[in-house]
């Protein structure tokens, strides 16, 4: 490769400062690039992908695609990349949104979707710091309603709620079950995620699914699609 080849190649270095529209311009230039985040102006570049984050990653997608099966007006994305503000590009491991056409408050605007989902999932093995630090900090400002961190290693699920006063703890019932307050009826069991129970995981999700408060949400759905 000639010097001029070289000084002109696209690069994404872990704690460079850039802008999103340079970010993503040097992002679609490197063509086997999977995987890279902008916070506040900083490139994170990622870890690889231990079997741990692998597992349970791919086992909470099944549960938030099976969700929005059942509840129309409901997106999952896995790694999606996202335009949360200037200078902030991440990549959530899983995102739960309502589309716009329902009242969500996120948009597809020409490859990305912009704004925040009401739900972000994280996987936190060797990205952990990061998980409870910049992109914390960014989900909270950007506006997502509800923030899950899934920890393998400590089998451990922390989940917060956006209030006014920023995240705080949502408890999981003693039972050991999570139980989605935005998204109503979306309900995992702990247990079932560390054990990979899928049958577990199945039958607590048709249990939120059957309730009251998923029904009343269907309608409102319903209603509010333009």
């Amino acid at each position: 490769m000639l010097l001029a080849e070289l000084i002109s190649a696209p690069t994404l270095i872990e704690g460079d400062s850039l802008t999103s529209d340079e970010f993503l311009r040097r992002w679609d230039e490197i063509s086997d690039l999977k995987y890279a985040e902008l916070m506040d102006g900083i490139v994170y570049m990622p870890a690889p992908v231990s079997h741990p984050h692998g597992r349970c990653k791919l086992f909470l997608a099944s549960w938030l695609d099976a969700y929005a099966t059942a509840t129309p007006g409901c997106e999952p994305i896995i790694d999606g990349t996202w335009l949360m503000g200037e200078n902030q590009v991440p990549q959530p491991d899983l995102a739960l949104r309502i589309l716009s056409e329902y009242g969500g408050q996120s948009a597809v605007k020409g490859l990305y979707p912009s704004g925040a989902p009401e739900l972000v999932v994280e996987v936190a093995v060797s990205s952990r710091s990061r998980d409870f630090g910049a992109k914390k900090r960014l989900y909270e400002r950007a506006g997502v309603h509800e923030y899950v961190i899934a920890l393998p290693r400590s089998e451990e699920l922390l989940a917060l709620s956006l209030t006014p006063h920023g995240f705080r703890p949502l408890e999981v019932e003693d039972s050991g079950v999570f139980k989605s307050h935005c998204f109503p009826g979306l309900w995992l069991d702990t247990a079932a995620l560390w054990s990979q129970d899928r049958v577990r995981r199945n039958t607590v999700l048709q249990q939120g699914l059957a309730t009251p408060e998923h029904v009343r949400f269907l309608g409102e759905l319903a209603a509010r699609k333009r």
